[in-house]
């Protein structure tokens, strides 16, 4: 009873395997056992390979039938309780000695599981030793000779697989080609697959993987000769087509998005060309020919989120709300989670464009991850105050946030401060920017902001401290330049001083209207009136600016000019009633 007990044990752990051509050797891992035999130690990770399932015994195992069943469940047991290395030496052993096949394949695969290669590489040998014909046994060596990256062992082994079945002779190249991205050797794979597929020249996949593998080699002009073979034998293959692309796409991307072009002409109801055609073109900032390209495929495909998504966001960006907002509900229903926050903020904007502020703050309040997470919470603090909530709400939910999000803690401070300065109350601004400063000293923005606050107050010595540290940390800041200069311009100091920071300014943005406005005026101060109008004027022409205008007319009535001075405060006090430096300069001048 006892004997016919074991017989059935050594039975059940025993392997079997049967693959088409290929398939073995880029198949995935085992799973793992059902049910472990013994419970492993704690610290020892499960292995992730199979129990053997039930074969019969072949005559030269069934004639040591005890010593095969101790090796057997000695390699089984070190299996399950996670000594890969015993449990490879035990069934290594075993198929030297027995040569039996299912013991072969079952070492072969316990030891490519273990990364013990060498060891896959003498088992698989013998195995097909043993059964030359078995493709099994063939496909496995194929999968340890890529892996041992034995080039010269590797090229007749696919040679004769490929040989073998014809029948799948197009699947059997995509499935090497996959096989061989984990080659090691790039350029010795690139040079053996030649001699393999030599005889393949008229099979488009043939080239397709000669493309490949000249493309991990570093052969780019080789790659796009093969892909271009492969399009000549198969012009409708959309894969060759998008590999096409993107070996083009390293060297021009504008070629690339040519290539698919041509496909997509040549083959217009090709879905995923005209996709990746379609984000190419969005790559290359060609909204309106991307836009098309969207628009048919989601006329074709309605409810597909990747779709929908880029649809709205050109439609958007071309201004084009009423096909937009639509799409961004939908977005919201189904997009992707980082889509559906995108999503939420461009609605929230549509919403507070149209003046429809409680619906805006919604859409705003569902941003609650993201690049938009905090200009969105900005917007709700800003729509409170508009809405009459108070400022004291404001600034709570911006504080609320910082802590949420600490990443974005300076742009919730720099928002906070803002709002207290439009609520009149620059010194608690400047107090808190001061704060920020003290906890992290070398933030531009920050610097920036709290000086601009501090000229509004009148302390020059915070200005310029804060200025000059600006510049030193960002020496391409044209702002901070023109800031400082117009600052001493403004206040008729330090004047040779001033227009050399604006100098620099304008070497750094010489058409910003704020800047050429600032050389204006440091001008008049020096008393170049000429000077300082042609500046003013180039300003106004760019940005109709209700303090560029105040400039512009005090120096025009300074020139005896008065007509045009007062036309120029009349217009732009139509658009700024409010402004208080064009309200001053007209009272100076026209009481």
């Amino acid at each position: 009873m006892k004997s016919i007990k074991r017989a059935a044990a050594a039975a059940a752990v025993l392997v079997a395997f049967s693959a088409p051509a290929f398939a073995a050797a880029e198949a995935a891992p085992p799973a793992k056992p059902a049910k472990p035999v013994a419970k492993p130690p704690a610290r020892q990770a499960k292995p992730a390979v199979a129990p053997a399932p039930a074969v019969s015994l072949t005559e030269a195992v069934s004639g040591n039938l005890g010593q095969v069943v101790f090796q057997v469940l000695l390699g089984e047991l070190a299996l399950q309780r996670g000594n890969t290395d015993l449990a490879i030496s035990a069934y290594a052993d075993l198929a030297a000695r027995t040569r039996d096949p299912k013991v072969l394949e079952r070492a072969t695969e316990l030891a490519s599981f273990g990364r013990r290669f060498d060891v896959a590489y003498e088992t698989s040998r013998l195995w097909l030793e043993v059964e030359p014909d078995s493709m099994t046994a063939r496909q496995t060596m194929v999968a340890v000779l890529i892996l041992q990256g034995r080039a010269e062992e590797l090229g007749p082994q696919l040679s004769y697989l490929l040989e073998k079945d014809k029948a799948h002779l197009a699947d059997n190249l995509m499935r090497m080609n996959r096989m061989l991205a984990r080659y090691p050797d790039k350029v010795a794979a690139y040079q053996m697959l030649q001699k393999v597929l030599a005889p393949y020249a008229g099979v488009a996949e043939a080239h397709y993987a000669l493309a490949t593998a000249a493309y991990h080699a570093g052969d780019q002009k080789g790659a796009q000769a093969e892909i271009r073979q492969a399009l000549q034998l198969r012009p409708d293959w959309e894969q060759a087509a998008l590999l096409e692309a993107q070996l083009l796409a390293r060297e021009s991307p504008a070629a690339a998005v040519a290539a698919l072009d041509r496909f997509v002409a040549a083959n217009p109801d090709s879905r995923d060309v005209r996709l990746h055609l379609a984000r190419a073109l969005v790559a290359e900032k060609r909204y309106d020919e991307a836009r098309k390209h969207f628009t048919r495929l989601l006329a074709e495909h309605p409810d597909s989120p990747e779709l929908i998504y880029p649809v709205a966001v050109l439609a958007l960006q071309q201004n084009d709300v009423a096909t937009a907002e639509p799409l961004l509900k939908k977005v919201l229903v189904s997009g992707e989670p980082a889509e559906r926050t995108v999503a939420a903020f461009y609605l929230g904007q549509i919403h507070e464009d149209r003046g429809a502020d409680a619906e805006a703050v919604g859409y705003y309040r569902q941003v609650i991850s993201g690049e938009q997470f905090a200009a969105a919470q900005i917007r709700v603090a800003n729509l409170q105050v508009k809405q009459g909530g108070g400022l004291a709400m404001a600034i709570e939910h911006l504080e609320a946030s910082a802590v949420r999000y600490p990443p974005a803690r300076v742009q919730f401070s720099l928002a906070e401060a803002q709002l207290l300065r439009d609520a009149g109350r620059e010194a608690e601004a400047l107090a808190l920017l001061e704060k920020s400063l003290a906890e992290q000293p070398n933030q531009p923005e920050v610097l920036y902001d709290a000086a601009m606050l501090a000229e509004r107050l009148n302390r020059m010595d915070l200005v310029e401290s804060n200025l000059r540290r600006v510049i030193v940390l960002r020496p391409d800041n044209a702002h901070a330049y023109n800031a400082l200069g117009y600052s001493f311009a403004d206040r008729g100091v330090r004047l040779d001083e001033a227009r050399d920071l604006i100098t620099q300014a304008l070497a750094l943005a010489p058409d910003d209207p704020f800047i050429l406005d600032s050389m204006g005026w440091v001008m008049f101060k020096l008393g170049d009136l000429s000077a300082a109008l042609e500046y003013l004027q180039r300003a106004y022409r760019i940005k109709p600016d209700a303090e560029i205008a105040a400039h512009l007319g005090e120096v025009l009535w300074l020139l005896d000019r008065r007509d045009e001075a007062q036309q120029t405060w009349s217009d732009a006090a139509r658009r700024h009633p409010r402004n208080d430096v064009l309200n001053a300069v007209r009272k100076k001048y026209q009481p």
